[in-house]
Formats: C-alpha cells, structure tokens, sequence
C-alpha cells in the first residue's frame, strides 16, 4: 500500500529568501497546489527558481494584501533578524528590518490561514514577549545541532499542534565534510595575511616576515587579541613547539610607552599594548594556560573576546574567522559541530592540522540539510550569504509533521 498522500492547497511564504519552507514540504511529503512567495533579493530568488521553478514570485511584503489571494492554508516566515540577534545592535523593533515582522502579523491577521510559523534568532525576553503577545502563542526553541552539524538555537511560534524536540541524530561535522577539497579554500599559517582582508601588509605598513617575532630560541610568540606594539594579530600556529612552554607577558619600552600616552589620553589604565609570548618552562612542565601544549599538541591560537584573550583550536575542530580582528567576537571555537551560519559571517573555517580550511557551500549546504547544490548558479559569496539566511530544512520537516493529522489525507 502506497503512504498516504497530504496536501495543502496554499502556501504563502513571506521573505521567503532560497524557499527552504518549500524544501521542507516537499521533505516531509506535504505538497502544495500554490506556493506563494514574497522576496525581494535577486540571487535567492534565482535559487529558488532552479530547484521551485513553479513558484508564485510576489515580490515585496508590503505589497502583498490578502484580497488579492485565495485563502492561505500556512503562512509561514523568518522576519530579518538583525534588530533582535545578540550578535548585533539590538535595536529590535526600531530597526526598520525587524520591523517587518509586524507586515507578518498584518498578513496572519488579513489572510487568517489554517496554520502559521514563525521562525527568529535568540533575543532578548522583552523582544520575544512582544512577538508572543501579537502571535498568541509562545515560542519553541529548537538546536539544529540535534538533526544536523551545525549549532544553531532558534525560536518557532507556531499553532502546528504537538512541537516537541526532535531526537538527536548524532550528526557531526566531519559527517558532513567532502571528500575531496578544492586547494582553494585551504589555508595555511603563512595565510595570516589572508585573515586581515588579503593584504600583504598590516595598517602599519610592516609585512607579515617584520611582524612575526620571535624569542631568543626562535619559538612562535602567541599573541592575544590585544595589541602588541599597535599591531593586532591573528591566527598563530604554535604547534611547531618541540617543549613544553607557558606564556609570559611582554612589554616592550616602546609598548610601555604607547600605554602610558594612552592612560594620559583616556583616563583609563587600559592594556591595549600587551602581548603574551611562549617561553620554555624551566621546570619542564607545561603552564596552567596551555594545558598539554607540547611536541605531540597541535593547536591553532585565535583571538577571542573573553578574559584570557584568545581560544585554542584544536585539530579537526571548526572556528569563525569573521571579522578576525574583532574585539567583540566569542565563542569562535566549535566542537564536532559548526558554529551557527549568519548571512554576515561566513568564514568558518575547519583546523586540519598543519593547515586550515573554509567550509564549501556543498558543506555548508548540508549544515542546513539541503541537497548537493541547492545554490549552485551563483558566486559563492551569494551563496553563503542565502544559506546564512535560511532555515534548517530537517528542523521545519520536525515542525510540520503535526500537520499530517490536520491536513486533508488523500488515499494513492
């Protein structure tokens, strides 16, 4: 006997960006007699016209008024984010792109389909009460870490009956790496130049081969994300060290100088012009800041905006090199997942000891669980940047399976 068959007469799907709900309906056996679609950007609506070519382009959101529609079975949508993400300015509803959330609730209200879905990013209680307040139904988070490689918390209001938490399937990152790379996206650590915009010089106007100090018995000095000698380092690989060391702090005349002229400008005893450096211990004992950093260690040293400065990449372990100079950025270091992808930060990068690469947009196809290829057709600027934007597939294929019981079920 044939499974069952489940239809939904009319989808409208708001910023609808490479149609990832249309991917996920298709996933979970749902088809659609119309798939209405509003989006305005040019590449992502070239993608979804390479895998959906029937879709009903209806362009922008604001345009869009229910007596111009047949009735909506599910409207579903992921509002632009950037006024609510903890990784931007929070300005939430006052930032006229997450102020489009409430043309969402214009159109649930005018359209007044069966079902609705809500995707956003992390906010603050206070943002996400008020979208619970205007959809009538409280939020469900959801880590696409536990049906995928990628570690990516999300909210989901919706009125699709019995939401739970999916099982985890096991999934990790190096279950989702290709097999064979194009040489193009790996690096090396002679690719410090590369992390600071492809330039061969620093702002200072020194090249990499002036800026690589080294200490008496030429090992790697390891600096932190703070300055040393108004220089900002990156990523410094250190695994070349044959003995175990420890760091010690470094301040030159000319640093000590620049800290004083600066504690005199601002008031502040800050410590923008210090450096740690990796010196051989005495003892021969490895230092409580590098646990295990010896001859058999391999780690890669990336700046970070934490307390101790810096985090330690671990062979095989995934970390965001966007925005490398940052004084902001944490949580750069992932685990066997990868970190969360964002149309604004896509340079995720794989340590393969004694290199490291950039995932592929095949990669970071599946971190959101979609075919080989979804996107090809664009550069891959394009997209990286549309696969940041959309949704996990798997995640919604959870979510609308309560619709199975709900829907109209058509025997084959």
């Amino acid at each position: 006997m044939t499974e069952p068959k489940f239809d939904l007469d009319v989808v409208l799907s708001l910023f609808d960006g490479i149609s990832c709900g249309q991917e996920s309906l298709r996933k979970a056996g749902i088809s659609t007699r119309i798939y209405l679609a509003s989006e305005i950007e040019k590449y992502p609506k070239q993608i979804t016209r390479k895998n959906h070519p029937l879709t009903v382009q209806l362009g922008d959101v604001t345009k869009v008024v229910a007596d111009d529609l047949p009735h909506v079975n599910l409207l579903m949508g992921g509002s632009p984010c950037q006024g609510f993400s903890f990784a931007g300015k929070q300005l939430n509803f006052d930032d006229p792109r997450s102020a489009l959330f409430f043309e969402f609730v214009r159109l649930l209200k005018e359209c007044k389909p069966d079902f609705f879905l809500l995707e956003n990013v992390m906010m603050k209680q206070e943002y996400q009460d008020v979208i619970t307040e205007h959809l009538g139904v409280e939020p469900v988070m959801i880590n696409s870490s536990l049906v995928s490689a990628q570690n990516r918390k999300r909210l989901y209001w919706t009125n699709i009956p019995k939401v739970r938490q999916p099982k985890d399937k096991g999934i990790l990152l190096k279950d989702i790496l290709e097999d064979e790379v194009d040489e193009s996206y790996t690096h090396s650590d002679k690719a410090v130049a590369y992390m600071n915009r492809n330039s061969e010089k620093w702002s200072n106007g020194k090249t990499r081969k002036d800026i690589y100090a080294r200490n008496e018995n030429q090992k790697a000095i390891c600096m932190t994300a703070n300055m040393y000698k108004g220089v900002p380092y990156n990523c410094i690989e250190v695994s070349k060290l044959t003995e175990p060391c420890s760091f010690k702090e470094v301040r030159t005349e000319e640093a000590k100088k620049l800290r004083k002229e600066h504690r005199e400008k601002t008031g502040k005893d800050h410590t923008p012009f210090r450096a740690k450096k990796l010196v051989p211990r005495e003892d021969g004992k490895v230092g409580t800041l590098t646990p295990g950093l010896n001859k058999t260690h391999k780690v890669l040293i990336v700046p970070e905006a934490t307390k101790k400065g810096y985090t330690e990449i671990q062979d095989g372990d995934c970390f965001d090199a966007t925005f490398i100079n940052s004084k902001t950025r944490r949580g750069r270091n992932m685990k066997d997942k990868s970190n969360c992808l964002t149309a604004a930060n896509y340079d995720y990068m794989r340590y393969e000891h004694p290199t490291y690469r950039k995932l592929t947009p095949i990669e970071c196809e599946r971190l959101q669980t979609l075919p080989d290829n979804y996107t090809e057709g664009v550069s891959n600027t394009q997209r990286y940047k549309a696969l940041g934007n959309g949704w996990t597939v798997d995640v919604i294929v959870h979510i609308l399976q309560g619709l199975k019981q709900q829907t109209k079920v058509v025997a084959a």
